[in-house]
Parts: C-alpha cells; sequence; structure tokens
C-alpha cells in the first residue's frame, strides 16, 4: 500500500510506563517524529500507604496502608495522560489535528485493573476508595508471591500442557496469580468486580468505548495457549471460589495486534482534542510494539527495553522450551512468527535506589558542582576503573527474579565490599550484575535452540555509554541503539498507522516507518575476557541464592512478614502489611 499522502497524514503513539505517560507524533509516510509530551503520573507508585486524595482512611482514622511487595496506580492518572501529554505533543508538531488518522497506546504488563461492566475502576466506586485490593495492580506488584508457587506447585504435579511455554514456572506479576490473591484478601471486592482488565486493554476502552482484549497480554500474561486459558477443574483445585475466573471475569473477545478496536469516542475526543472516530488500535505491550520501532522483525533480533525493568523480546522460527522465559506466543510480536518474552525486574529502579539510599550528601553535592547529575557523576567516576578493580559482585534481584528463576521472593547482594569500597565501585558493580542477568537469558535462550543474533536496546538507559558498553562485553554482542527517544510510543504508532488502513501489516509499515539504529558498541575482547571470568562468579551465586542451595533470601523474606504483620480493610484473612512510608518511584 502507498503510504505517500497528499496531504500528510499522522498518527499519535502513547507509551504508558512505570511512571508516566508519552504521546509522539509520527508522520505515517516516513515515521517522523514531529512533536512529544510527557505527564507524570500525579500518584506514581504506591506503596506505602493509599493516596490520600483518592482513598478513605481506616477505622482507626489513619491511612490506609500496604504490606510489602505492593504496588499499586490510580487508573485516573492514565486518564490524565490523554488530557496532558497528547494535547502537548500536538501543539509541539504544530500539525492541524485534523490529519491525525489513528492512535495507539502501549503499556506496562502485567498491570491489572478490577471494573464494573461498563469499566469503572472499583476504587472509583463509592465504598471502595480506602480498599487496597480496588485499585490497579502495577506489573511490579509481587505480593502475589504464595499464589503463583501454588499455581506453579499444581501445573508441574498435574502436568499442564501449558506450563512449558512460559519456561516452567508462572509469575507473581501475572494475570491469574494477582486475580487469586484479590479472590482470597478481599472477597468483596472480587465478587464486585466485572472484569479482570490489562491496563492495556483498558485505555484502548476509555479511548473508543469499546473492550477489547489483546492478543498480546492474553498471551503472555493471561496463560492463553492453543486458543484457551487453564480449565475450571485446574482453577478449582487452586481454590473453588476461583472455578469460574476465567469465564465471569478475564475471558473476552481478542484483538489481533495492529488491528482497529474500534473508533475515538466523542469523550476521548475532547480529552486528547483529536478528531472524533479515528481509529484505535488494539492495546499491546510497550515491550513488543517496541520490536517494529527498533525494525526488529525478524528472528534471532534480541530486542531489550531498558528503564526501571528490562523486558527482552524476539521472533523465532521454531516454538522451544526455554527456562525461565516469559512465554512464547504465536504470533505475539508479529504474525507468522513465535514472539518470545523474558526480562528483568530491576534494572534501573536498582540504581535509582543506590543513588537515593547509597550515596553520600557530598557525591550529590560534587555531582551538581560538576553540573552532572548524580548518575552521571557516578557512571564517570566508576567508568576509570578496571574491570573488577572493584573487588565486587553483584545479584540484581532487589525486585526479585523474572527470568530465568522466575521468583520475585529473591532480594538483592552485593559480595566483596570492604572499609576502602566507595559509592563508584557499589554502582558500577550493580551495573555489571544486570548486565550479567541478561547474559543469562540470553544463554538460556541458546541453550534451548533459539538462536540470539543481534542485540537492540531501547528504553531510557541507553544515554548512558558505560552501561551499554557493558552489556556488549558481558553479553559478547554487538550491541545497537534505536534511534528514537521513544521506541515504545513509536512503535504505537506504528501500528495505529496500520490500524487505520494505511499500511497492509506491521511488517510494511515497520520497513517504513520504524528507526534506523543510533549508537552502535562492539564487545572488546580484552574485556569479554574479563568478564567471564566475572560472570562464573555471578552463575555461583546466582545458583547457590536462587536454586535452592541456601534458601536464606525466602527465610528472610518470612521474618520480615511476621515482623510486619497487619490486616487490610476489607480483608476476611490475616494479610501481612508493611508500614512504608509515601509513594516510591
Amino acid at each position: 500500500m502507498d503510504a505517500v499522502d497528499a496531504p500528510d497524514s499522522f498518527v499519535i503513539g502513547v507509551d504508558y510506563g512505570t511512571l508516566s505517560g508519552r504521546a509522539v507524533v509520527v508522520r505515517v509516510r516516513d515515521g517522523k517524529e514531529l512533536g512529544s509530551g510527557v505527564y507524570d503520573y500525579p500518584h506514581a507508585v504506591v506503596t506505602g500507604a493509599l493516596p490520600e486524595d483518592t482513598a478513605g482512611r481506616s477505622a482507626d482514622g489513619q491511612p490506609v496502608r500496604l504490606p510489602g511487595e505492593w504496588a499499586l496506580q490510580v487508573p485516573d492518572d492514565y486518564r490524565d495522560v490523554l488530557r496532558n501529554a497528547v494535547p502537548a505533543a500536538l501543539a509541539e508538531a504544530g500539525i492541524d489535528p485534523a490529519a491525525v488518522v489513528g492512535i495507539a497506546t502501549d503499556f506496562t504488563a502485567c498491570t491489572m485493573v478490577p471494573v464494573k461492566a461498563d469499566g469503572t475502576p472499583l476504587n472509583e466506586l463509592p465504598g471502595f476508595e480506602n480498599r487496597p485490593h480496588a485499585y490497579v495492580k502495577l506489573w511490579r506488584h509481587h505480593a502475589a508471591q504464595p499464589q503463583a508457587d501454588r499455581i506453579n506447585r499444581l501445573a508441574a504435579e498435574r502436568g499442564e500442557d501449558w506450563l512449558p511455554r512460559y519456561g516452567g514456572l508462572i509469575s507473581s506479576e501475572w494475570e491469574f496469580a494477582k486475580g487469586l490473591q484479590l479472590l482470597e484478601e478481599d472477597p468483596e471486592a472480587y465478587a464486585e468486580m466485572d472484569h479482570w482488565v490489562e491496563a492495556a486493554d483498558w485505555i484502548v476502552w476509555q479511548l473508543c468505548g469499546r473492550y477489547v482484549r489483546n492478543a498480546c497480554t492474553a498471551g503472555y500474561k493471561g496463560i492463553y495457549q492453543d486458543g484457551r486459558y487453564p480449565s475450571e477443574d485446574f482453577l478449582a483445585a487452586l481454590n473453588p471460589q476461583f472455578k469460574d475466573f476465567v469465564s465471569a471475569k478475564l475471558e473476552h473477545a481478542i484483538g489481533r495486534l495492529g488491528d482497529a478496536a474500534g473508533h475515538l469516542t466523542a469523550e476521548a475526543a475532547a480529552w486528547t482534542g483529536l478528531p472524533e472516530g479515528i481509529a484505535v488500535a488494539v492495546g499491546n505491550v510497550d515491550a513488543h510494539v517496541t520490536a517494529p520501532a527498533a525494525k526488529a522483525v525478524d528472528p534471532g533480533q534480541l530486542v531489550a527495553i531498558m528503564g526501571t525493568s528490562t523486558c527482552h523480546v524476539m521472533n523465532g522460527t521454531e516454538l522451544r522450551e526455554v527456562p525461565g522465559m516469559c512465554g512464547v506466543v504465536d504470533g505475539g510480536i508479529v504474525d507468522g512468527l513465535w514472539g518470545y518474552e523474558a526480562g528483568q525486574s530491576g534494572v534501573g529502579d536498582i540504581f535509582g535506589w543506590f543513588t537515593k539510599y547509597g550515596v553520600p550528601p557530598e557525591y550529590h553535592q560534587a555531582a551538581e558542582a560538576a553540573g552532572l547529575g548524580i548518575h552521571e557523576y557516578l557512571t564517570e567516576r566508576a567508568a576509570s576503573q578496571a574491570i573488577g578493580e572493584h573487588g565486587l559482585i553483584a545479584l540484581d534481584w532487589h525486585s526479585g527474579n523474572r527470568s530465568v528463576l522466575v521468583d520475585h521472593e529473591l532480594s538483592g547482594i552485593v559480595v566483596g565490599q570492604t572499609l576502602a569500597t566507595c559509592p563508584e565501585d557499589t554502582y558500577r558493580a550493580l551495573l555489571e550484575a544486570t548486565a550479567f542477568g541478561t547474559r543469562t537469558i540470553v544463554d538460556a535462550f541458546r541453550n534451548s535452540g533459539v538462536p540470539v543474533k543481534e542485540f537492540i536496546v531501547a528504553g531510557g538507559l541507553l544515554k548512558n555509554p558505560l552501561l551499554m558498553q557493558i552489556y556488549a562485553d558481558a553479553t559478547g554482542l554487538q550491541l545497537s541503539t534505536i534511534g528514537s527517544a521513544q521506541g515504545p510510543a513509536l512503535g504505537s504508532a506504528i501500528h495505529a498507522a496500520v490500524a487505520a488502513g494505511k499500511y497492509t501489516d506491521i511488517r510494511e509499515a515497520a520497513a517504513a516507518m520504524g528507526s534506523e539504529p543510533g549508537e552502535v558498541y562492539t564487545p572488546i575482547p580484552e574485556n569479554v575476557a574479563a568478564y567471564e571470568e566475572l560472570f562464573q562468579e555471578y552463575k555461583t551465586l546466582h545458583d547457590y541464592f536462587g536454586r535452592g542451595s541456601n534458601d536464606v533470601m525466602h527465610r528472610l523474606k518470612a521474618i520480615q512478614r511476621r515482623a510486619a504483620g497487619a490486616v487490610l480493610p476489607g480483608a476476611t484473612a490475616a494479610s501481612p502489611a508493611r508500614a512504608t512510608a509515601g509513594v516510591s518511584a
């Protein structure tokens, strides 16, 4: 299909991240990005207590506290992205909104919204505003690990044929574990809920007035394989009240990636400043839409979207069972190929945590005096070190392990610290640990017969050249960065163009609209050898703490829960609470 229009037509891509939403205006004929807008969620990530401006107070008049491992969000923050970021992007682009032909969105996954039949989130109902289970459960809500453990044990005992498609383990981040936690900890909220909806689909519902479940999250996060979900018999064995979870709460018509879910409603047109009736694409996941944005739609091209966490996606020609992968889905990225996914639960979050809590004031002052951010300052100091000079090795499990161990009860560790260890030493060790985590994923794919030929990085962390070189050296792969600063949003815009009928499929649209490579990092042979030695030490720690030799991390989590113990409002059984303060990033 000829994509050259006279006059030009445009599409909008909106990327919903962990802390903000980003909108970009893209020209259909060549993918040129003309304007963007960013909106930070007012409530960020809710971890310590429900925000007082949206929630009532507990029975004792105090803010409603949350247990440890909880991570919630406020759904109206997502609407605010449409009200703010999209108009800002249009204004910067300076185009006539009437020339926009489509809009598409992508979202973090698995981020779940409990809603009524008309799409109203439960937390917006009178009487439910102070119930934590009525809010959005963000992807990094890991409090459903006990439910995930039961799902995994039962599936392994029964030999469920879908389990190998997820590397042998279901994550606590995913739909079934979080849904089971909701049922067991707040059955009233579960009963009030009509649909258990991925945020990727909820925001599309807000745009077009139709609920269409996207094939990507259904396959990767909803255990939808070969046209079916886990059976009622399996669900009943988990909990008799969970038997009809699929039929009553989850199952819905599934839309193919790149198709139109519907058309922009008058209300959403008023929010965004876009023409009523334009195409609204089926929802998608931030990582998976980035592959076409990077022109990485062929087998063997591994795309890592590196931000607060990292998601690794890649196409393959054959179905393989890869231990610890997040999933493999037929057509999960593009039609005609098997889409593979793996990931790391914490990357940028770990670096951010360290700079906030592990760096003394004099470093922050020195960075300010040098006109640098604290990350740039630490990177500059760490870059002068020889590999291994700091004497440290770290495990990148501060938010648990998504791949290949699939265990969010694991936690971070740094080995080798002395009284001479400086902040830049630990900072570099943490950078290296995340690179070793990615190397572990690459090795798992290769050892399972899924070739990894190229390594392409998108996301906010590609701006750090030291980090990129470390990843190239640790994996031994040439690394290229995506040329766009808004990879997921550009990927969504590509899907919007297909939904609007401007291209026949995602491959064609990616060829015309995808971004050319940015920087290229080639492995340095002596660095590869040095990191191989350190990686072997990483593997030793990885297996010792992660594969059952020493379960101290699990025992510490149990001790923490007992020490924190409290009951959530609306819960019918004891549910451990941890009164951490405020809102975290």
